[in-house]
Parts: C-alpha cells; structure tokens; sequence
C-alpha cells in the first residue's frame, strides 16, 4: 500500500508577516496531496482521460483554517473521502500538526469525456475512491 500523506514543514515564503501561514498555502498543498496519492495507486490526472476514457475537472475547492500554522510547523496532510456521486466526487485533506486538525480543504471534481460533456466516474478511480478513509467531519 502506498503512504497517502504528504509531510510539509513551513518556510518564510509561506507565511505572511506575523509568521503565519499565508491561506492561499494550503491549495497547492491539497493538489499535490491529491495527485500523488493518484500515482501512488497508478493513475496521472493528465492521462485519466485517455487510460479510463473520463477525465476531472476541478470545479470547486475550499479550506476552513482551525487553529493558526506558524513557521517551522511540520503539517501533515491526508487525503479522506467526503461525497462519490454520479459523475462527480468531493476528496477532503485533513491538515494536522501533531495530531491536531488544524487545517480543513476540499476539492470536487466532475468528471468529463474527452469532448467535455459530463459522464459516469470511470469504475477503476470510483473503486479507488472508495479505499479512502471516510471524512470525520470538519
């Protein structure tokens, strides 16, 4: 099995003045998180379309912050499964720091063919879905 969290220690450039971190930190940390944990079970975002005949498009994302992240903070960030519809999904990342939440996101997802129009999510990555540990709540 693969290790689905990704480890992050805070530098200067991502916090603002005070040595807080910076909101906007959190969404490339939530992209990352997401797309190793695709290609540590074999799938690439970008070839999704071509390797299951559906890709995603993001179509919403979202953070709550909880308690305040400092420079030095070494965060951990998992992956958990929120909502799997029909053609769309939401994945939620728990932020933590030492065991304490401190840091909620999300992303949704639609799926869609390669000529764009909405479909199904494709078995193989609704399966994968589904091996998530489910969302505790935010």
């Amino acid at each position: 099995m693969t290790d689905d969290v990704q480890r992050f220690r805070l530098s200067y450039g991502d916090c603002d003045a005070l040595g807080i971190a910076y909101f906007a930190i959190y969404y490339p940390w939530m992209e990352r998180t997401y797309s190793s944990w695709l290609h540590g079970h074999g799938l690439r975002s970008a070839e999704l379309a071509g390797e299951l005949g559906a890709g995603t498009v993001g179509v919403h994302s979202e953070a709550t912050y909880l308690a305040p992240v400092h420079v030095f903070d070494e965060l951990t960030c998992a992956p958990v499964r929120e909502r799997i519809g029909t053609t769309s999904y939401s994945v939620g990342f728990e932020f933590t720091r030492d065991g304490e939440l401190v840091t909620y996101g999300r992303m949704t997802f639609a799926c869609r063919t390669p000529e764009g129009a909405k479909t199904p999510i494709p078995q193989r990555l609704r399966e994968l879905l589904e091996t998530l540990r489910a969302a505790t709540g935010s």
